[in-house]
């Protein structure tokens, strides 16, 4: 199958890959890289052509933007974050580190708060159902 990367805003044509699965196609938040190109994904679109009266699909074009991965990005909660994600001004996104100090890095910020168990936290109160508190 063919992978398009095209550059967001612009959607000029910056790569193409052939791929065998549509599993191996990455979602948006994730980083992407060839060769010594870095790619952040931000859009997948899939195109289609009808072959024999049926639709099937024949390409998938991601809008990507080149930028190396960062350093202190990591896994969490199924993609990608910049920074600390236990910090509570972290934004917790693949695109923004944090409020505060956005251009980084999180270990010498004078800022760093942890997070408090609340709906954000990974902690063990964190999945159950918020209770309004006395009125």
């Amino acid at each position: 199958m063919r992978v398009e990367l095209r550059e967001i805003g612009s959607d000029r044509l910056l790569e193409h890959l052939e791929v065998e699965a549509l599993s191996e196609v990455p979602q948006p938040g994730r980083w992407l890289e060839c060769g010594p190109r870095s790619f952040l994904v931000l859009q997948r679109r899939h195109r289609y052509r009808l072959r024999s009266g049926r639709y099937e699909l024949a390409a998938v074009a991601l809008q990507v933007k080149i930028q190396r991965r960062p350093g202190d990005a990591r896994r969490w909660g199924g993609g990608w974050v910049i920074g600390d994600p236990q910090c509570r001004f972290n934004a917790r996104s693949p695109l923004l580190r944090c409020a505060v100090l956005p251009e980084g890095p999180c270990d010498r910020c004078s800022h760093f708060s942890p997070l408090s168990s609340g709906p954000l936290s990974s902690g063990p109160h964190s999945s159950g159902p918020r209770s309004a508190g006395p009125l």
